[in-house]
């Protein structure tokens, strides 16, 4: 068992700064920009790839969003282990519901159905509130409170929660429409979780050990630094990507396969309907988008805007890619 330290001296430890916990948030930062830039390109049709439709990605974006949130609760754990601060506590939580508020309406008019109306820092903000009373719990209630928040939407909810102003627990039957959702239930109990492990590392030498390490290379001190900002760059960061893109965008052009994503998918779905095999099916629904493409039908197809002197052409594009895809 790890040797035990001083609890009012490894108090005052947890109340200082940690460029450890800075390094991983840091982490998560650069995490988030490499998740948003892919986001974007696709958003943007730079690239074929529907990056949201792919599950690594979106367990990517889950783990991303998970350990800010158990950050989040580590570093309320730390900051109040010598007591509730107040003045700090409610600084902290003006500026991310602030920005919280600027997110939500910034990408209501950007984005108006699909803005974020909870996302990370609005569950930061509620979660930070509602963990106060575990700040003085033992952290093995602690975490189990952590493993009930995790099951609690695969427990039979009533219809009740099913409506959108409730949207923000998380426990209906479906999700709604947003680019960012976080809601409390499951995601509360990363906060939790991170609380329960601070608490219970807390006691020990080794935790004094990591709380009084100083990145000094470079590259941990830009991991710091990015950890110490994460709210601006967060904010930040996507108009900067999105501009950068968005001119890339002007110069290149979309890309020409993106835009035939969806009747891809739904040539690709008839194909296999008939036993097509998934990869013949490919090459034949490309060949169509090909041959549209180059007897001028394609931007017709887009509008489904076909006339009846079209159907012959577009006949003429199927059979023919039928035969020989290749």
């Amino acid at each position: 068992m790890d040797a035990k330290a001083d609890l009012p001296q490894a108090q005052a430890a947890a109340s200082q700064r940690w460029d450890a916990i800075d390094i991983a948030r840091g982490i998560a930062i650069g995490a988030m920009i490499v998740y948003h830039f892919s986001w974007d390109v696709s958003f943007l049709h730079l690239i074929e790839t529907d990056i949201i439709q792919i599950p690594a990605w979106r367990w990517f974006a889950r783990g991303i969003a998970g350990s800010f949130l158990f950050l989040a609760g580590v570093g309320l754990a730390l900051a109040h282990a010598q007591g509730f601060r107040r003045q700090a506590f409610l600084r902290r939580l003006a500026k991310v519901s602030g920005a919280a508020i600027l997110v939500t309406a910034v990408t209501y008019f950007a984005f108006p159905e699909s803005y974020i109306f909870f996302g990370i820092l609005h569950c930061i903000a509620v979660s930070s509130i509602l963990a106060l009373p575990f700040l003085r719990m033992p952290p093995a209630l602690v975490a189990v409170a952590a493993v009930l928040c995790f099951a609690a939407p695969w427990f039979p909810t009533s219809p009740v929660l099913d409506q959108p102003w409730l949207d923000w627990l998380g426990l209906g039957a479906s999700e709604p429409i947003a680019n960012d959702y976080v809601p409390i239930f499951p995601w509360f109990g990363s906060v939790l979780m991170g609380i329960a492990v601070a608490k219970g590392v807390l006691p020990h030498k080794q935790t004094m050990a990591l709380a009084q390490w100083r990145g000094t290379s470079p590259f941990w001190r830009l991991l710091i630094f990015a950890g110490r900002k994460s709210l601006p760059i967060y904010l930040l960061h996507q108009v900067v990507l999105l501009a950068a893109l968005y001119g890339v965008l002007q110069l290149t052009g979309p890309n020409p396969m993106a835009d035939a994503r969806p009747f891809i998918e739904q040539c690709e779905a008839s194909c296999a309907g008939q036993n097509g095999e998934p990869g013949q099916c490919r090459a034949v629904c490309a060949c169509i988008v090909g041959g549209l493409r180059s007897n001028g039908l394609w931007q017709r197809v887009l509008a489904n805007n076909l006339r009846p002197e079209d159907q012959a052409g577009m006949s003429g594009v199927v059979q023919q890619c039928a035969r020989n895809p290749s």
